[in-house]
């Protein structure tokens, strides 16, 4: 059976869970302390602290973890990354005072940057020529120059509301991060193909984000410029309406791209159009 690690608590344990849900693994959770088995799979999930699920995935505890993508690049432990999952995206930033000029990365020579992820911030201080003292710091680091612990930080960003909060501005963006699936890459046949299963889902689920089901009444004269408008993921499907010289066009549409395509259609005679949210595409 395949051991899941995820985050105790927080957003990605919250998107782990809703993630689990879209793909139709059944885990109750309700009354969880620390293991949960699926009622449908064969698969359990184990609750720990993000960052040391790459820890316990590569020591073969965890057959699998979902855990950020910055978690794996600091930690360094040998793990093999299996899908990027497109949720708990983040980016790790340089920061400094808000009132300081910044020339450019040159600005760190010789200071003091208080960080949780020393490793990631050692490798771009090197490959930048940049001598500078860390200080590692396990919580709150953005308070470090106002308390006087480091001249600047290296930190998750999100919306950067947290910076602007504590006087500080990003100046250099660093790392990109993202929610990953890992594995420890020695599983048994049998895990391996329950991981292939739950892989086919994933990309299934993912495939189907941000996309419309789009149908509409349209005059059989207009096809060909439907279909120009709507390739879809090989071609629309018209099928005859019972009134005379009209069809019943389906399709699939970014729903970035919604508002213009049913402008087109309507200009072409499209009538009645439906717009209807996908589950699931299966590529």
């Amino acid at each position: 059976m395949l051991r899941l690690a995820i985050q105790s608590k927080g957003r990605l344990n919250e998107d782990c869970t809703s993630l689990l849900q879209e793909i139709g693994i059944s885990v109750d959770d309700s009354k969880r302390k620390f293991l949960s088995k699926s009622a449908n799979f064969p698969l359990e999930v184990l609750y720990m602290r993000d960052d040391d699920i790459p820890q316990v995935v590569s020591a073969g505890t965890a057959s699998l973890g979902i855990v950020g993508l910055n978690e794996v690049e600091e930690k360094g432990f040998d793990v093999k990354i299996e899908a990027r999952l497109g949720f708990g995206g983040c980016r790790i930033s340089l920061a400094i005072p808000k009132a300081d000029e910044y020339p450019g990365p040159q600005y760190f020579n010789g200071k003091r940057i208080a960080t949780s992820y020393p490793n990631i911030l050692r490798r771009f201080l090197a490959g930048n020529g940049i001598q500078a003292d860390i200080e590692v710091i396990t919580g709150s680091v953005e308070i470090a120059p106002a308390a006087g612990i480091a001249d600047a930080i290296f930190d998750i960003v999100s919306s950067g509301g947290t910076l602007v909060s504590n006087g500080l501005k990003e100046v250099e963006k660093v790392f990109f991060s993202e929610a990953v699936l890992i594995s420890n890459g020695s599983l048994s046949d049998e895990d391996r193909k329950s991981l292939e299963e739950i892989l086919f889902r994933i990309d299934s689920v993912k495939v189907s984000r941000g996309q419309k089901y789009i149908l509409m009444n349209l005059p059989e004269s207009a096809i060909e410029d439907a279909i120009k408008i709507l390739p879809a993921m090989r071609s629309p499907t018209v099928m005859p309406l019972a009134a005379k010289g009209w069809c019943s066009l389906h399709s699939v549409v970014c729903a970035d791209e919604l508002w213009e395509k049913i402008r087109q259609l309507k200009a072409i005679g499209a009538e009645g159009i439906l717009v209807l949210t996908v589950d699931k595409i299966i590529p």
